[in-house]
This record gives C-alpha cells, structure tokens and sequence, in this order.
C-alpha cells in the first residue's frame, strides 16, 4: 500500500511543479524580449546622432521650464520692480538676451515662457492622440453604417483649416491655457485618426485577430487586446511629430492675441514685439530671441519623434 501510494501522490506534486517552472520560465522570457527589444531600440536610437542632439535640447527647455521659479523669480518679471533696467538694452554682458520695452529680461521672459508653450504643445498633443486614435480605431474596425459615418467626420475635419477653427474656438471660449489647449486639441486629431486607420485595415487582416474571433472574442477584447497595442507604437512615434505642430499653432494663437495674457509665452513675446515694431525699430534681439526658441524645440521634436518613426518602421531606416 505504501509503495502504490507514494507515485501516485508525487506526480501530482511534480507536475504542479514542472507547470508552475514552466509559468516562470515562460514570464521571464517574455520579460527577457521585451528587455532586449527597449536596448536594442536605444541602441538604434543612440547611433542617431540627429535624434540625440534633439533629445538633448528637449531636455534642456524641460528642465528649465521646470526650474524656471528657482532659476528666475516671478519678481523679475515685475515691472514695477525694474524701473531701474534700461529698455530695449541689446544682447550685453549685463543683458544676456537684451530687455524688451518695460525693462525685463528677455531671458527671462523666455523660460517662464517656455513653461507655457512647451505645456500647452505637450498637452494639446495628448489630446489630439487620444481623439485621433479612438476614432480611427473606430473607423478601421467597424464597418457598415457606423464605420462609414466616423470615416466622414474624420475626412470633415481633414477639409477644414485647423489653425482657422482653432482661431475660431479661442475667439468663443474664455481666454485662457486651457482654452488653447482645447482649441489645438479638438482641430488637430484628423490626421493622426487617418494614420491609426491605416494601420488598424492592415492588422484587422491578420490571422491572430481572425483566430480571436472565431474563438469568440467581442469587439472589446480585440480593440484593447490586440489593435490599440499594435497602433501604440506609430501614435507614439507620430505623437512626437505633433508636439512641434501644436507649439507653432500655440505662439500663433498668442501672436494673434487669443491667448492668455497674464501668462507669458513665446507667442506673447513676439506678439508684444509686433505691437511696438520692433523688427523696424531696429531690436532685432526682441524678435529673435522667442523665434530662435520656437524653432530649437519644434525642430528638436522632429528629430527625435523622425528616429522613433525610423524605429518602428525599419523601411524608413535608409532613407
């Protein structure tokens, strides 16, 4: 009785065992690849010289967009506090990036700026990808009357100039951050829908999400299981691509007076700029300060969101 009992009470045990090393060994694996994958993607992304410099510059406006408080204090945009500052001083020792025409300093008015236009790109940006991913996610796997009807308002949207409806949008609403922010993100979500739509046509006629459907899967289980991570990596790579657009639509909308006036932003700078005509006054500093700045991040995000679209698609690689 004993011997019959011990195998029979030990295989159990060992198969449970061996099943649960198999469960680990096969976590760790998984964990393994996706590990290899993100160091070999920063290795691509490393050899990128172009991408590194514009990492570089992103981080620097990042940081002093963070530490703008403690590098420069609000006081120093006070104007009550720089009676003593001469104005429209040029570029100087004293005057880094010269003064504007109530005495402050043009560096500083920039990194407090840089707090607005970067947030206001960063946050217009992640609105339009939600909005845009959700309806091309839509558009590309319902079909029917649904599909056709979401297909139309993305195409609606792509006829209308965004900068025309955002101008529009800031001119109803209160002013405000958030207002531009709305108004970028509700105009600008089109083209990122087409973008998500084509690659959801090419992953709906994959035999795995064929293979989820005959075994029953609903639509909630094949959008969130298998499309929305298969479209993550272009709408992240795209993403970075559509920061620069929504700074530049930004300091538009400020330099066109719709934003808000008591924050400071690069679109405000040169706004107040044109007001005193400065680019025929002869401060040229007053003018190319903020538009040096505008075109170091947009190009910045560019390069790097280029060598994240190289990544993903290798095609792109040589080109």
């Amino acid at each position: 009785m004993m011997s019959n009992t011990n195998p029979s009470a030990s295989t159990p045990s060992g198969s449970a065992a061996e099943a649960n090393a198999r469960v680990i060994d096969g976590t760790r694996l998984v964990r393994d690849r996706r590990l290899n994958n993100v160091k070999k993607n920063w290795s691509l992304f490393r050899s990128d010289i172009a991408a590194m410099l514009g990492a570089i510059v992103l981080v620097f406006f990042i940081l002093i967009a963070i530490f703008a408080p403690l590098i420069a204090p609000a006081s120093m945009l006070d104007v009550t506090q720089q009676l003593d500052v001469p104005r429209y001083a040029p570029p100087s020792l004293a005057h880094p990036l010269g003064t504007d025409d109530l005495g402050r300093e043009l560096w500083v008015r920039i990194l407090w700026g840089a707090r607005v236009s970067i947030l206001v790109g960063v946050a217009a940006t992640v609105m339009s990808m939600v909005i845009g991913t959700v309806m091309g996610l839509a558009a590309g796997h319902f079909s029917g009357l649904f599909g056709a009807v979401v297909m139309r308002i993305i195409d609606f949207f792509i006829v209308l100039p965004s900068l025309l409806l955002a101008i529009v949008l800031s001119s109803v609403l209160e002013r405000g951050v958030f207002t531009i922010v709305v108004a970028i993100g509700l105009t600008s979500w089109a083209s990122t829908a087409r973008i998500v739509r084509s690659q959801t046509l090419s992953v709906e006629s994959r035999l795995y999400i064929e293979r989820a459907r005959i075994l029953g899967a609903g639509h909630r289980h094949i959008l969130f299981k298998h499309m929305l991570p298969a479209v993550m990596p272009l709408v992240l790579a795209n993403t970075t691509l559509t920061v620069g657009s929504a700074i530049i639509a930004e300091s538009t909308l400020s330099f066109l007076g719709l934003g808000d006036t008591s924050k400071e932003s690069w679109g405000t700078i040169l706004k107040n700029s044109m007001d005193i005509s400065a680019a025929t006054s002869g401060y040229w500093w007053y003018v190319l300060t903020p538009g040096i700045a505008i075109v170091l991040v947009v190009l910045a995000f560019t390069m790097v969101g280029r060598a994240l679209e190289a990544i993903i698609n290798p095609a792109l690689r040589n080109r």
